[in-house]
């Protein structure tokens, strides 16, 4: 059986391969795609709002357009109930045993559950939408969703499939068709009914929710065509497989669900902290200041979808090693593996660290002419954008730890170490924001992210166990270039500003060219001239020094 384990395949990793190079590998295929979504959701921003009116009107879209999605995404996991990862997480682990047979069994049945939950979460998103609206003006961006919550999840099985083979491209490629086909139909949707007929920002603000169908639709037509193509492939596998494990048709949909329950809950940590925002934020904030209703729509659009919108970005490099990792880790843990385990929870880490710190720390650098590049000039939504970048990086950290501890099937404890910081964000919730105002949400969910990740680490070190002096000096070399990073980058932004006005976006989006191409050089030259970068991301960093001339 060990032989057949490392039998290469058509579909996944060749056996010259080490962990970390799959790793790697599929963690640079996840992160395009996501980034560059995330990126194209975000600068779409800069056409939607001008078509939407004044700064006002768009804070006050943004902020229906952001309790809408916050909704949707707790209807989204639990229409898809956490399956596409467990079905990748079992995938992987069946490939690895050379049962084949028993992975393409995984996703037929998948798909079948898929098909009941989308209609029932569907159903329930838009008949049940007046029980949980706050506002009438709600009830019309739930219904427009939930068309999108009845297809998604035949997107998503199809993605847990692909990446239980460590085939990440399919997911890439079809995440960026998904996000120009959103956008396409958001912007022309958005156009007709602002410019074209003079409507009301809220038609806008649906029309632009139902554009998450549209783009569904176009991602699922690419990931079944990657499906096509690698029938045949996939079929040889099948053919080959040993059959030496007996599943039954009822014991693979308790393996799913067992898997997948979690997922629903720790694929909703970001979600669940802001939907606590959502209901508790409005109650709060009157008790402590003088605020009107209008007001605090204003601020919540701010601080829970404008400074999110961009903060994600940054999350999404942690989201896109978190899928990457779960296979691989499933894989090593179906081996018994241990060496390779704690090697592979070693190199998460560190890659995290390398990519997710700098990037934070760039962002909040550039808050001044990113903010006002895409929602115009705001001292308060810069200096939340500000404060929330750095705790993306507790949140991204997150991330990535539930989906280590989800791959090596440690789902109760991931689930535990979850509520634990829910519970920290309750308590605290309310004297965080008599204390910081407005900021108070954020600083609540930063402790709350905090505490969940020291139990996680812990949890990690004591039963894995990882490289602790060796990740910690090689996080503090991370934390130096980037501080130092930060510090130039920011020095670079007040100077230009002494030159031109930061308060137009024009000279915002100069100043933000010239700042990140400088931060960027600072920062890569850093970890390619000390070696850094080679030893957490692998030999194939050391051509890109060569062809930078760095010795």
């Amino acid at each position: 059986m060990a032989q057949e384990t490392n039998r290469p395949h058509a579909v996944s990793p060749a056996r010259s391969e080490t962990s970390r190079d799959t790793f790697v590998r599929g963690s640079a295929w996840i992160t395009a795609g996501s980034v560059f979504s995330r990126i194209l959701g975000a600068v779409y921003i800069m056409a939607w709002l001008p078509m939407i009116g004044n700064a006002e009107t768009g804070n006050l879209a943004n902020a229906l357009y952001g309790k809408g999605y916050n909704i949707y995404s707790i209807f989204l996991m639990i229409s898809t109930a956490g399956i596409p990862g467990a079905i990748a997480k079992q995938v992987a682990h069946y490939n690895t045993l050379n049962e084949y047979r028993i992975g393409q069994q995984l996703f037929k049945t998948g798909v079948r559950i898929m098909a009941i939950l989308g209609v029932v979460s569907a159903a329930i998103m838009y008949f049940a939408a007046p029980l949980y609206a706050q506002s009438p003006e709600e009830i019309p961006v739930y219904h427009a969703l939930s068309w999108a919550v009845l297809i998604i999840p035949f997107l998503s099985i199809f993605r847990g499939y692909f990446q239980g083979f460590s085939e990440m491209a399919p997911s890439a490629i079809s995440q960026v068709v998904e996000q120009l086909a959103r956008v396409a139909y958001l912007l022309g949707a958005t156009f007709v009914i602002m410019k074209i007929n003079h409507g009301h920002y809220q038609e806008a603000v649906v029309q632009s929710t139902f554009a998450a169908f549209i783009g569904a639709l176009f991602g699922i037509l690419v990931l079944v065509w990657f499906y096509l193509r690698q029938r045949p492939k996939i079929s040889r596998l099948v053919a080959q497989s040993d059959n030496e494990i007996q599943v039954s048709p009822r014991g693979l949909v308790m393996d799913i669900l067992r898997q997948a329950l979690p997922f629903i809950l720790i694929g909703s940590g970001i979600t669940i902290f802001q939907l606590i925002d959502q209901y508790t934020f409005f109650r709060m904030l009157p008790k402590f200041f003088i605020v009107s209703a209008k007001q605090m729509e204003i601020y919540f659009g701010i601080f829970n979808f404008n400074s999110n919108k961009l903060v994600m970005i940054v999350i999404s490099f942690a989201a896109a090693l978190a899928v990457a990792a779960v296979p691989l880790l499933s894989a090593a843990y179906a081996r018994k593996d241990r060496r390779d385990m704690s090697a592979q929870i070693t190199n998460i880490l560190q890659l995290f660290l390398i990519i997710m710190v700098p990037s934070a720390f760039g962002v909040a650098a550039v808050a001044e002419p990113l903010y006002t590049l895409f929602y115009g000039y705001d001292p308060l939504g810069i200096s939340i954008l500000h404060l929330n970048a750095f705790t993306a990086i507790l949140s991204g950290l997150f991330t990535v730890l539930a989906a280590v501890l989800q791959g090596l099937y440690q789902n109760k404890r991931a689930m535990g170490y979850l509520v634990v910081g829910i519970a920290t964000k309750l308590v605290l919730q309310y004297p965080m924001i008599a204390f910081f105002n407005v900021y108070g949400p954020l600083v609540s969910t930063g402790l709350g992210m905090l505490v969940t990740c020291l139990l996680m680490l812990w949890s990690l070190l004591q039963t894995y166990g990882f490289r602790v002096k060796q990740t910690l000096r090689r996080m503090l070399g991370i934390l130096a270039f980037s501080l130092l990073m930060y510090f130039v980058t920011a020095t670079v932004v007040n100077l230009l500003s002494l030159v031109v006005n930061p308060e137009r976006k024009i000279f915002s989006a100069l100043i933000l060219i010239v700042a990140v191409v400088i931060g960027v050089a600072i920062y890569g030259y850093l970890i390619l001239k000390t070696r850094l970068a080679d030893r957490i991301i692998g030999d194939r960093i050391s051509g890109l020094r060569r062809r930078l001339h760095i010795r």
